[in-house]
C-alpha cells in the first residue's frame, strides 16, 4: 500500500522506493518493531487463555531437563505471521503475482499450524491422546499448497516469457521459467512440468516440517531462520534483477525481486520474536510460526529456482530433519537409537551441552551456511 502511494507521488524510476532491496531493509525494521511492540500484549493474552506448552519426549531424562518449560505460552507464531503480512502489504508491490502467492503461503500454513497447536492444547486439557494433526493430515495440506503454487508459478513464468518476447525479444526474463539451477554450475536444467510440480511439493513440505522440527529450544528456530531468510533476501534480489542475474549467470525471473520484501519481513519478525523467545523463553512460536516460516522460504526457493541452494542456505534445517529420518530408520532396522534423541539439538543437549550452548553453536553453523551460500554466487 505504502509502495503504491509513494509510486503515485514519486513515479520516477530512480527513486529509492523502487528498489526492492531498500524496501526489504525497511521491512526488516518494520516487522521487528511490530513484533517487539505487540509481544507483551500477545504474551499476556496467551497466558490468560492458558495456551501453554506441554513438552513431552520419548526420553525420561530429556523430559526432566525440559520440565521448566511447561506452561510457557505457545502459538506465539501468530506474531511472526502478522508482522510478515503487515510489512509486506505496506512495502511490497501487491501487483506482483509472486508476492500475492507468498502471502497465500503464509496464511495457509499459519492456519494449518494454528489448527495443529489448538488440537494439541485441547487434547492436553481433556487428557486425550491426539497430539495435534497427524502427519498425513499435515501432508495433505502441504502437498495441496505445494502443487497449487507450482502450477501457478509455471503459469506466471509462461506469461512472463510471452511479455518479454512482446516487449523485447532479447530480454531474458522468464526465458526458462522451469529452469533448475545447480550450485557451482553455470548451466541449469530445464525440468518437465510434472517433475517441477513434484519437486515444488517436496521442497515446500520438507522445508516447513524441517523448521518445525528445529523449533525445540529457546531461540533456536527463530535465530537460524533469521539468517536463512536474510540470505534468501539477497538471492531473491539478485535473481529478480536482470543485470545482476546475468552477471552472476542466473536465469532472471521477472518479479522475483519483490520476494526480497517478504524475506526481509521474515528476518525482522524472527529478530523481534527472539526478543521474547531467547533463553529463558517467554513464548514459543509453535507450529503456528514454524510451518509458515519454513513454507515461505521453500516457496521463495521454488520461485527463484534455487531449490538446491536451499540445501546450503538452510543447512541447519536439513541436518535437523535428516537426524529424525536417520533415527527412525535406524531404530526400525536395529531396535537401537542412532542418536541419544532426535532432532539433533536434543542429542547434544543430552550429551552435556547446556541449552544456550546448543542454540548459540547452531546459530553459528547457520550463519556459516548462509555465508557460504552467498559466496557461491561468484563460484559458477
Amino acid at each position: 500500500m505504502l509502495f503504491h502511494l509513494l509510486h503515485w507521488l514519486r513515479p520516477q524510476p530512480g527513486w529509492a522506493h523502487n528498489d526492492p532491496l531498500f524496501r526489504a531493509t525497511l521491512a526488516i525494521l518494520l516487522a521487528f518493531l511490530l513484533v517487539w511492540s505487540l509481544g507483551p500484549r500477545v504474551i499476556r493474552t496467551l497466558r490468560r487463555l492458558k495456551v501453554g506448552d506441554r513438552p513431552e519426549f520419548d526420553h525420561a531424562r530429556l523430559n526432566q531437563m525440559m520440565a521448566d518449560k511447561r506452561d510457557t505460552p505457545t502459538m506465539g507464531g501468530v506474531l511472526i505471521s502478522l508482522a510478515i503480512l503487515a510489512a509486506t502489504l505496506l512495502l511490497a508491490d501487491l501487483g506482483s503475482f509472486y508476492v500475492r502467492m507468498g502471502l497465500l503461503c503464509v496464511v495457509w500454513l499459519t492456519m494449518v499450524g494454528a489448527i495443529d497447536d489448538g488440537l494439541k492444547l485441547t487434547s492436553a486439557r481433556r487428557s486425550g491422546t491426539r497430539d495435534g494433526l497427524r502427519l498425513w493430515e499435515k501432508l495433505i495440506f502441504q502437498v495441496a499448497l505445494g502443487a497449487l503454487l507450482a502450477i501457478f508459478i509455471l503459469r506466471a513464468g509462461h506469461t512472463n516469457t510471452e511479455l518479454a518476447r512482446f516487449v523485447d525479444p532479447d530480454m531474458p526474463y522468464g526465458k526458462f521459467y522451469n529452469m533448475f539451477n545447480i550450485p557451482f554450475y553455470k548451466h541449469g536444467i530445464v525440468l518437465p512440468t510434472a517433475v517441477f510440480v513434484i519437486l515444488a511439493v517436496i521442497v515446500l513440505a520438507g522445508t516447513s516440517n524441517a523448521v518445525n522440527l528445529t523449533d525445540g529450544m529457546d531461540g533456536l528456530a527463530a535465530g537460524c531462520m533469521a539468517m536463512t531468510a536474510f540470505a534468501f533476501m539477497i538471492l531473491a534480489y539478485v535473481v529478480g534483477s536482470a543485470r545482476l542475474a546475468q552477471q552472476l549467470l542466473f536465469n532472471p525471473i521477472s518479479g522475483a525481486g519483490e520476494l526480497a520484501i517478504l524475506c526481509g519481513a521474515a528476518v525482522g519478525a524472527c529478530l523481534g520474536f527472539l526478543w521474547y523467545n531467547a533463553y529463558p523463553a517467554q513464548v514459543f512460536m509453535g507450529d503456528t510460526g514454524a510451518l509458515p516460516l519454513g513454507g515461505l522460504i521453500g516457496y521463495v526457493a521454488i520461485v527463484t529456482r534455487l531449490e538446491l541452494m536451499l540445501l546450503i542456505v538452510g543447512g541447519i534445517f536439513v541436518i535437523e530433519g535428516a537426524s529424525v529420518l536417520i533415527q527412525i530408520f535406524y531404530y526400525r532396522s536395529t531396535g537401537k537409537r542412532f542418536f541419544r534423541c532426535a532432532p539433533l539439538h536434543h542429542h547434544f543437549h543430552l550429551g552435556g551441552w547446556t541449552e544456550t550452548q546448543v542454540v548459540t553453536r547452531f546459530w553459528l553453523v547457520a550463519a556459516l551456511f548462509a555465508a557460504f551460500a552467498l559466496a557461491t554466487l561468484k563460484l559458477r
